[in-house]
């Protein structure tokens, strides 16, 4: 574990930044559409993450096979993925949609990643996601809504849970790649397809901007999405996921709610329950059981010609 242990700091830190975003993102979307907003936060982040890779690594380029590959990740883990929590909130309770697309993803991820992966799935990892699985339903029900599976959310709930399932494939389709690249370099080319996806979901958005309500508290918000949620989350991300293997990884999701929780109390004068507090405290302690076995690391796959 040791080797790992800035991995799974990352992890951590990530699923942070991703839970506090409820809240910041809040400021954001009072003025600008969710889909317009999505579009900001990744085709700003854009540029910026191929100046970064340049910089680093001293080219941008992949193979061109790997072109149709990265172009199916970023459909379905950037635009498909972001439109579905977007219409999956709608559809649902926000307690419905946390528990149904945080919860089965990492079993998901566990379940499917023989597929990808030769991570397998031990004892180890289960009970500690287990435990943390009972820590993240604590959270959710905890709260002042309560888990609602009336007919009249349906839709939305299998949204939701549909978002699970494809954030899940999502991640392992990643993991072949990072064996072959980078995980900057796959995450700027995905990201890169995923916002050219996009774009046409928002044409109708732009013009219904009041650009005279955005303040420095929106932009703000913006700035935050761009550089931590997007170009340093997703790059810390899929570095540790690299390292520590994707059934684990995902686990560590379940920061995400409990952070939110946090934030809310914290920044939006929100309460909390003893539930919420106690399931913290267990998905902590679930998460550091997984934490604690080792993993192999896969050998590196040799690079072929690139464009």
């Amino acid at each position: 574990m040791k080797s790992n242990v800035i991995y799974y700091i990352g992890l951590v830190a990530v699923a942070i930044i991703w839970g506090v975003n409820f809240g910041v993102s809040r400021w954001a979307m009072e003025v600008f559409p969710a889909e317009v907003f999505v579009l900001l936060r990744f085709g700003l982040a854009l540029p910026l993450l191929f100046i970064i890779l340049k910089i680093s690594e001293g080219s941008v380029s992949v193979a061109r096979k790997d072109m149709w590959s990265l172009a199916i990740i970023g459909l379905f883990g950037v635009t498909v993925l972001e439109l579905l929590v977007m219409y999956s909130i709608k559809f649902t309770t926000l307690a419905n949609a946390s528990l149904l697309n945080v919860a089965p993803w990492p079993i998901f991820a566990a379940l499917f990643a023989p597929l990808f992966t030769k991570e397998k799935m031990t004892a180890r990892v289960m009970t500690g996601g287990f435990v943390a699985l009972v820590g993240v339903t604590l959270i959710i029900l905890g709260g002042q809504d309560g888990f609602d599976l009336g007919s009249e959310y349906m839709l939305g709930n299998l949204l939701a849970l549909s978002i699970s399932l494809i954030g899940a494939l999502f991640n392992l389709a990643c993991m072949p790649l990072m064996n072959k690249y980078s995980p900057m370099r796959v995450t700027t080319w995905y990201i890169l397809f995923g916002t050219m996806f996009l774009l046409p979901f928002t044409l109708s958005g732009w013009t219904r901007i009041e650009w005279d309500g955005v303040s420095a508290i929106t932009w703000g918000a913006v700035a935050y999405n761009v550089f931590l949620c997007t170009i340093a989350a997703f790059v810390i991300w899929n570095l540790s996921m690299k390292h520590v293997g994707a059934a684990k990884a995902n686990f560590y999701r379940y920061f995400v709610p409990a952070s939110a929780a946090a934030a809310g109390v914290l920044f939006f004068n929100e309460s909390i329950a003893i539930a919420q507090i106690i399931g913290g405290i267990v998905i902590i302690l679930g998460l550091a059981w997984i934490a604690s076995e080792r993993k192999t690391v896969l050998p590196a796959v040799e690079k072929e010609d690139t464009v």
